[in-house]
């Protein structure tokens, strides 16, 4: 097999959850129903608390998903939340497409890794059908007592400190508790993944600092939106001319689709770029 017998690097793709690879928000499926809300009632009641107490709103939604389990008797287990995300259903190809990625990188000799960068709950993430897809799962998550009953968040995570993950990807540090390793100094390229072989797929305002920051850095930010939602890329594409992603695709990841040939060009220009730098170092 030649110079695909080994792998040249890795290349990781970096999704937010919500909105991404699948409609909606997460909690909407089976958690906010289960508490006898809709969903406009829970994200209203979330939103008017965190502006009353001028607080941040993924720690209000925090806080309301404990304070209305509690109330209705709901269990707050780790495995009750998992449960919450066994029935979510994907876009179209989102269950296949880790495979075919994976494989078509590893024909290139590359290593895919794929990581979750989210806002929504790390527990009913880690329920889903294709948790074990992901290298990490970066998310919000709760505190849990001796009697494993959630308590306080662990981590919250907005869209700004959403970017923290970023960094620790590129260095190699996965533990979200360790600061040190982080901010240690690293030459780039000794880095585990250098920006440039960073993709980031996201779907709106909330990964807008993250898809500025890794095609700022030399990668690629794919803004993705409801394939049902014809009028959504007229208003995506804003985000193309205002510098903030490379490309804008509708969130259909079947084989073939638009999102599947911008990824598979990125992992040919990758290892286009790679081959060229060895020219370099060569002379």
């Amino acid at each position: 097999m030649g110079e695909n017998s080994k792998n040249l690097f890795t290349i990781a793709l970096i999704y937010d959850f919500d909105g991404t690879l699948a409609a909606g928000n997460m909690q909407e499926y089976n958690f906010i129903p289960a508490v006898g809300k809709s969903n406009m009632e829970f994200w209203s009641e979330s939103n008017r608390l965190a502006e009353e107490q001028d607080a941040d709103q993924i720690l209000t939604y925090m806080a309301l998903m404990l304070r209305e389990a509690q109330a209705k008797g709901i269990s707050l287990r780790r495995e009750a939340f998992q449960e919450s995300g066994r029935n979510i259903p994907f876009y179209p190809g989102v269950e296949q497409w880790f495979d075919r990625i994976n494989s078509y990188g590893a024909e290139r000799g590359v290593r895919i890794l794929h990581y979750i960068n989210s806002s929504g709950l790390k527990e009913i993430i880690e329920g889903t059908s294709i948790a074990d897809r992901f290298n990490k799962i970066y998310a919000c998550s709760f505190l849990y007592n001796v009697d494993g009953i959630a308590y306080w968040p662990a981590v919250a995570v907005n869209y700004t400190n959403k970017t923290q993950f970023i960094f620790k990807i590129n260095k190699g540090v996965e533990s979200v508790y360790d600061t040190k390793q982080v901010n240690k100094y690293m030459e780039e390229r000794s880095r585990p993944v250098p920006f440039s072989r960073m993709i980031y797929v996201g779907d709106g305002t909330t990964d807008i600092p993250c898809m500025r920051l890794v095609k700022n850095f030399g990668g690629h930010s794919v803004a993705v939106y409801n394939p049902k939602d014809k009028q959504k890329r007229k208003e995506m594409n804003t985000l193309i001319r205002d510098n903030r992603v490379n490309h804008v695709c509708p969130a259909d990841y079947t084989d073939g689709s638009e999102i599947d040939s911008v990824v598979k060009a990125i992992i040919d220009k990758c290892v286009a770029d790679y081959k060229v730098e060895q020219l370099e170092i060569a002379k």
